[in-house]
């Protein structure tokens, strides 16, 4: 937390780096960021004669996780990290004199960043850990040294969430059967975080499918506006729409959803990652919600496959808890044949020891073959 002040007391901004990234992709990061010093991890400062500085009211520079293409730099303005740790705060009841954070997750994603700087912003006590480690995140809490904790949910699976008072789970499609003090968060780097919460937008936040007008009710890309939007990307660029109402920009978040009858937002899953099969549409995240609960399943991802017949064939990656004992074909059809449409049964099963996931936790598809 001294080391961000520090940056923004000299006026720049920052763009935490993932140390473990390979050099390949370290270089490809620093070419899209194109920062103009690199401050190392003993206050050492390298000067880069090909760095771009940063606009005044510039707070970070963060790097998106480069699910769906290469790395880009999503900047945010002080205002915005203001905007989404008030609104963050205001919503989850955070009482500075009571409650500290716990951060666990990557700083240089902004689900790990975001703890940081709402602390900061605040005056909300921090604990920081240089990674997840469960056994850790478990003591600190049970301890009381910490009682909030932003998670994944391939993190809050090896943990008693019930150690702390509110548990911010993000980064991928949560899980059924959530306790009580588990709150799902709707965000993205763009948007400095979470900013949907539990389907409810924070407050100053307006969320639209489609055409930019709330509350349609039919299935469409979500959009969202809000003062903790990015100002732009790094290399200039500005993903935002002019809003027929002036009341702001809307983002198109590439995600497709809808917005019920009561205003809370259901998120299918990214517009590019459908399944089209024998002309149906598949969401991914659909199927592997039911696979996820079904016995002898440790972790799922469900992609596609091009198949002759249908187009393309819906394929279920399965991480079995027993190798030795995994669920069958006929059990994954089994499963998702009772509760989804015909369509979304997996004709194909592959096991795998391990599912390929960014540091925020999020599925890989593009790796799944």
């Amino acid at each position: 937390m001294d080391a961000l002040q520090a940056v923004w007391d000299t006026g720049d901004a920052a763009a935490p780096l993932d140390h473990r990234l390979p050099a390949p992709a370290a270089k490809a990061l620093l070419a899209a960021l194109r920062p103009s010093r690199i401050v190392g991890p003993d206050g050492a400062i390298t000067r880069l004669p090909d760095g771009r500085g940063v606009e005044p009211g510039d707070a970070l520079v963060v790097a998106t996780s480069g699910s769906t293409g290469g790395p880009r730099g999503v900047v945010l303005t002080h205002d915005a990290v203001a905007a989404s740790a008030t609104a963050t705060s205001r919503r989850l009841g955070v009482d500075p004199a009571r409650h500290v954070w716990l951060s666990c997750l990557p700083l240089s994603h902004v689900g790990g960043l975001s703890v940081v700087t709402r602390s900061l912003v605040t005056g909300t006590g921090l604990v920081v850990l240089p990674g997840f480690d469960a056994s850790a995140v478990e003591q600190i809490g049970r301890s009381g040294q910490a009682t909030h904790v932003a998670l994944v949910a391939t993190a809050l699976h090896r943990l008693d969430p019930g150690v702390f008072t509110t548990v911010l789970l993000g980064g991928a499609a949560p899980p059924g059967g959530l306790p009580a003090n588990v709150v799902t968060t709707y965000g993205m780097t763009e948007t400095g975080s979470g900013l949907v919460y539990d389907g409810v937008a924070l407050d100053g936040v307006s969320v639209a499918i489609g055409t930019g007008r709330p509350g349609e009710g039919a299935a469409g890309e979500v959009l969202v506006r809000g003062p903790m939007l990015l100002r732009v990307y790094r290399d200039g660029t500005d993903p935002k729409i002019p809003g027929p109402d002036r009341a702001g920009d809307w983002l198109p978040t590439g995600d497709g959803g809808r917005i019920d009858d009561r205003g809370v937002l259901w998120v299918d899953g990214r517009l590019a990652e459908v399944v089209v099969t024998g002309g149906e549409k598949v969401w991914p995240a659909a199927v592997e919600g039911v696979l996820a609960g079904l016995p002898g399943v440790a972790e799922v991802a469900v992609w596609k496959r091009a198949d002759p017949e249908w187009g393309e064939r819906v394929v279920a990656w399965v991480r079995p808890d027993d190798p030795a004992a995994p669920p069958s074909l006929g059990a994954v059809q089994k499963a998702v044949r009772r509760q989804l449409h015909p369509w979304a049964v997996p004709k194909e099963l592959v096991l795998v020891g391990e599912l390929p996931r960014t540091p925020s936790g999020k599925i890989r598809r593009a790796a799944l073959s």
